[in-house]
């Protein structure tokens, strides 16, 4: 979280580099700073940095995956706009005091705001944007759970790798109860999955994307 909040404000103070593209979409441009530190942030995430990875291809790769990302989150915002979704104040102060919580006080958030030439306006926005983003990504990824019959039905025909994926027990009830709940987090991460990759397929076919050499 204290690379991602510092990640964001260089982006925020130094818009004259971020406005060099690493990519446009619909005629919007992801600038290069932002890129390079999400792509800090990504590898983050995956417990490297950017620093430990000496394969060339491995590392274009991994940033180019970062990239997609980006582009995918403008894609959400770009439909957020399009779809009238709007982000309340209170939605904005109660998601910045989490970030707040996050640097460690309020007092070390506003110093770290200062430092990078940031105002609280400017940051709001961004948090606006994000919060919007993540409303039509909720929105369009959201799935029906799967029904018992359908969750039984998975089970019988999985039972074997379903049971090899659980703690060993005696009680046949219990291996069965923990079956079933495995057998059910697993369809419906399945249909998560589906649902993630026919959001992006669907926004990408109706867009322009440019990315720079």
């Amino acid at each position: 979280m204290r690379t991602l909040l510092l990640c964001l404000l260089q982006v925020l103070a130094k818009a004259s580099w971020a406005d060099v593209p690493a990519a446009r979409v619909n005629g919007v441009a992801i600038g290069l700073l932002r890129l390079e530190c999400y792509f800090s942030v990504y590898l983050q995430a995956r417990g490297r940095a950017v620093t430990s990875i000496g394969n060339p291809t491995l590392y274009k790769r991994w940033r180019d995956q970062a990239l997609n990302e980006l582009i995918d989150k403008e894609l959400l915002w770009q439909e957020a706009m399009r779809l009238g979704i709007t982000v309340s104040e209170q939605q904005v102060s109660a998601h910045v005091a989490e970030i707040e919580a996050a640097a460690g006080s309020v007092a070390v958030f506003e110093r770290r705001l200062a430092e990078a030439g940031v105002d609280r306006s400017h940051y709001n926005d961004y948090a606006r944007y994000e919060l919007a983003a993540q409303q039509v990504y909720d929105l369009f990824t959201a799935i029906d759970a799967p029904g018992a019959d359908e969750v039984q039905a998975f089970y019988e025909a999985n039972r074997e790798k379903l049971q090899g994926a659980q703690n060993q027990s005696d009680n046949t009830s219990v291996i069965r109860e923990h079956g079933l709940a495995l057998a059910r987090a697993t369809l419906i991460g399945q249909r998560q999955a589906r649902a993630r990759q026919a959001v992006r397929q669907r926004l990408r076919a109706s867009a322009t994307v440019e990315i720079a050499d």
